[in-house]
């Protein structure tokens, strides 16, 4: 059973996968700098409360695994960690200011995707009995409707001049 965490009145298991990346791309995360900007993550995290599963920083990226509170949305925690830990690598490593000039070591952009927990047990259905055997099959969840029908370019229709206040 996956420990949940919990607070005055909720109980959670949220976990996002986070990865972002130097700018332009520039591969400045080596030795030092990669552990100081691994401490840094991690007291950060530690200061709001976000638990780190898994990471790695590579020479030109983070990927972080984490969990955390209902209160905290990703955006806000990708904001704060990236902003935190530019300015603290920026004051320990002067050639990274000189290499970023306008005090911005991360990228604007970001990746988040949620992780859901996966089970054995889940993906398998109770066994049958068919013909006097027991098979086991894969459970099959229902699929989510296809988003290739709302990938196809149509016109836009014009709507009402009412209907664009709403």
């Amino acid at each position: 059973m996956t420990a949940y965490r919990t607070s005055g009145h909720a109980i959670w298991d949220i976990k996002y996968h986070l990865i972002w990346i130097t700018k332009y791309r520039y591969k400045v995360l080596r030795g030092e700098v990669a552990e100081r900007a691994r401490d840094v993550i991690r007291q950060i995290c530690q200061a709001r409360e976000v638990t780190i599963m898994h990471g790695a920083v590579s020479p030109d990226h983070v990927h972080i695994l984490v969990s955390a509170p209902p209160l905290l949305a990703p955006p806000k925690f990708v904001q704060y960690v990236k902003g935190k830990s530019s300015r603290r690598l920026q004051e320990d490593f002067p050639h990274l200011r000189k290499r970023y000039w306008g005090q911005h070591l991360w990228a604007r952009g970001y990746f988040c995707a949620t992780v859901a927990r996966w089970t054995r047990r889940r993906s398998w259905s109770r066994s049958r009995i068919r013909n006097g055997t027991k098979t086991r099959r894969l459970s099959r969840l229902p699929r989510p409707p296809s988003l290739e029908p709302a990938c196809i370019r149509e016109p836009l229709r014009r709507l009402p001049a009412a209907t664009w206040l709403l």
